[in-house]
């Protein structure tokens, strides 16, 4: 269901139901694009299921999805229309079309052909997990997951959270486990990305290869950072550490067995997967806290702190 983590750290209150979520998220539920929109976004209820809530509260943790939907529109169907309105112009004026009247009829071009354009939509998810005052978004990249983020400001007046960082580097973690020096709950995957401190475009990666191997080991003690490193938690998850302490490649280290009950209901399904991903998430969360001295809290961090923090 996940498949990155990006963790960002609530100070502020979350609604304390799920009705009273799904009622702030109403103020910002999706709406297809008209004719003349060229993007719009907002909540629906997760897995596109009718009749669903637009948030599911299951064992401790909030399940959400924005959508966004854009249209479909080439930069080439807009030059080649534009060509003939140039052409035209051309023909009745003598003369080529000044730069203003060239960005007019650009413009007019783009309206006129937006409302014929196709559509495409885009799904988010992210959950809210309440022992820790976690917001995680299943995002590859900061734009996407800041994308969630903005969405959820106007549902959530006040709503303070900030990507979570822990009061000691994650970096310094898995370089000392690439070395070897491995928390009794972690081993190593079989994948690593390294980068030269003095250039940054200077870089390689390995993949499905024994991280155990010396002569991979020793570009790191000969000063390479490693910035990436695939994990196994707990005999059961698996995943890449990045430096910046961001997960992604999330899988179950048995396969997805998540997505192995065809013969349930598809909410039913939807349910069991979220709740075994997001207590598989929460366990491995607070670990990495506990490893790395707790969550980074900012001054005045309210009463309450999720486990692992300190004001």
């Amino acid at each position: 269901m996940f498949r990155n983590l990006r963790c960002y750290l609530v100070t502020t209150p979350w609604p304390d139901t799920e009705e009273a979520l799904c009622k702030a998220l109403e103020e910002r539920a999706f709406r297809p694009c008209n004719g003349f929109s060229e993007k719009s976004a907002g909540w629906e209820a997760p897995g596109q299921s009718e009749g669903v809530t637009l948030a599911r509260r299951l064992a401790g943790a909030d399940l959400l999805e924005l959508r966004t939907q854009s249209r479909v529109l080439p930069a080439a169907a807009i030059a080649e229309a534009l060509e003939d309105r140039v052409n035209e112009y051309r023909e009745r004026m003598g003369q080529e079309p000044p730069r203003r009247e060239l960005r007019r009829l650009k413009e007019e071009t783009r309206d006129e052909l937006l409302p014929k354009a196709l559509v495409k939509s885009d799904r988010l998810r992210g959950c809210f997990i309440h022992s820790e005052s976690l917001l995680i978004v299943d995002a590859g990249t900061v734009a996407r997951a800041e994308w969630f983020v903005e969405h959820l400001r106007p549902c959530l007046p006040g709503l303070r959270c900030e990507p979570l960082t822990f009061k000691e580097p994650p970096a310094a973690l898995i370089q000392s486990m690439f070395l070897g020096q491995l928390p009794p709950d972690f081993s190593l995957g079989r994948e690593c990305r390294m980068e030269d401190p003095t250039d940054n475009k200077s870089t390689g990666t390995w993949r499905n290869v024994d991280l155990d191997d010396e002569t991979i080991r020793r570009h790191v003690r000969e000063g390479m950072r490693l910035t990436q490193l695939a994990f196994h938690f707990d005999s059961t998850l698996g995943g890449v550490l990045g430096e910046d302490g961001v997960i992604s490649k999330l899988r179950l280290v048995e396969g997805d067995a998540v997505d192995q009950h065809d013969e349930e209901e598809a909410l039913a399904r939807q349910d069991s997967d979220f709740v075994l991903l997001s207590g598989l998430a929460r366990r491995l969360l607070a670990r990495l806290a506990e490893l790395l001295g707790g969550y980074d809290t900012a001054p005045g961090k309210p009463a309450g702190a999720p486990p692992g923090a300190s004001a």
